[in-house]
């Protein structure tokens, strides 16, 4: 079924789970996500980014694609456009057919904002379309942005920003960044920040920089009110690895070995991450019903 995120994430918020997110730039990545999700019975969200679509992943290729593997998939699958900053690249994505998209314009002052966030809204939800923004900054591992305080989200400022948007869901600042961390280290999260936020927006929140954050902090960020966790670097290692390791055990496969061994690596891997957020089980197969939830 291939769906606004909307519906996936409002589903997630009410019942107190999350769904992972992934950037998926080519057949293989995309079609171990959603068969990942299809056999844990999850909602899933196939993201892809700017930079990957202009460097590799091309919309016109990806979009019809991924709508085909989900139109055909037995669970709810949208595309989502992640960390959106150029409003015509966003407005493009829109034309193109992604079910959601985000607009980050997080970079900005708060006026700002509001601002490219409202114009996005007013152009998407027209159409169905789910948007999510950013509030506060996720910024670089690399550059140890997630132990910057002065970048977390504001509760109160961000009920301001959802109330003036009208956006459907909102990624927050709470001690995460993009990219890999140093080799052993795990970030510190804001757990009371991130449960205040929750209580004050009741709303679907999402953390972005999911990678290399450790499974403790993912399982007390979903108890705590994260329903969408975005996922990249982490699912790259695992196709990178699966890829050197069976090149060491079999220096002459072939690429068409290589590619299955990747999407069969990050299938099991998404599986994983499923049961971990607490979205598996979620769906009976053939079917919109929540189990356990009427």
């Amino acid at each position: 079924m291939y769906v606004s995120m909307t519906d996936i994430l409002q589903d997630a918020h009410k019942n107190n789970y999350a769904v992972m997110a992934v950037n998926s730039i080519n057949m293989e990545m995309a079609r171990a996500v959603i068969s990942a999700a299809e056999e844990e019975r999850s909602p899933i969200i196939v993201n892809i980014g700017m930079g990957q679509m202009k460097k590799h992943a091309h919309a016109n290729v990806m979009v019809p694609m991924i709508k085909k593997l989900a139109e055909e998939a037995k669970v709810p699958v949208a595309l989502n456009h992640d960390h959106g900053q150029d409003l015509d690249f966003i407005i493009k994505c829109i034309q193109d057919g992604f079910s959601s998209v985000m607009i980050d314009a997080s970079s900005f002052p708060f006026e700002e904002n509001v601002h490219r966030t409202s114009t996005i809204v007013k152009l998407a939800h027209p159409h169905n379309i789910c948007v999510e923004a950013e509030l506060g900054h996720v910024g670089q591992a690399a550059d140890g942005d997630n132990s910057k305080a002065d970048l977390y989200t504001d509760p109160e400022q961000a009920k301001k920003f959802v109330e003036l948007t009208g956006v459907d869901a909102l990624a927050v600042a709470v001690g995460t960044a993009h990219g890999s961390y140093p080799k052993g280290y795990v970030p510190k999260l804001d757990f009371e920040r991130l449960a205040l936020l929750k209580k004050t927006l009741d709303m679907p929140l999402v953390l972005h920089g999911g990678s290399g954050s450790g499974e403790e902090n993912i399982r007390k960020a979903v108890a705590c009110g994260i329903n969408k966790i975005n996922v990249c670097t982490d699912a790259f290692n695992v196709a990178q690895k699966a890829m050197v390791d069976r090149m060491a055990e079999n220096p002459k496969a072939d690429y068409l070995d290589l590619c299955m061994t990747a999407e069969a690596a990050m299938k099991e891997f998404v599986k994983n991450y499923i049961r971990v957020i607490g979205s598996n089980n979620r769906y009976v197969f053939g079917e919109a019903k929540i189990v356990g939830h009427e």
